[in-house]
């Protein structure tokens, strides 16, 4: 082979070499997106999570106190038949 075919095969490497460093950088840009997206959703399913719970403890005490109610209204409702 002479020098001329060795420097083009080098160059045409060297262009492959640099194109596959450029979609590397774009790939681990992407990637460290992605994990702040998933930090940041994880974070927001977390928080809803929490708030679920919440609501939750704050229907069953709801429901508590309705029941109570129930009740006491049956105790007044059966004493006024009474009289």
């Amino acid at each position: 082979m002479d020098n001329d075919t060795l420097l083009k095969q080098f160059d045409e490497i060297e262009k492959r070499v640099e194109r596959l460093i450029g979609a590397c950088q774009t790939l681990e840009t992407a990637n460290t997106e992605l994990a702040n997206e998933v930090g940041r959703l994880e974070g927001e399913l977390q928080a809803k999570s929490e708030l679920e719970g919440h609501n939750t403890e704050v229907k069953a005490l709801i429901r508590t106190k309705i029941d109570n109610l129930m009740e006491r209204l049956e105790g007044v409702t059966e004493a006024g038949q009474e009289q």
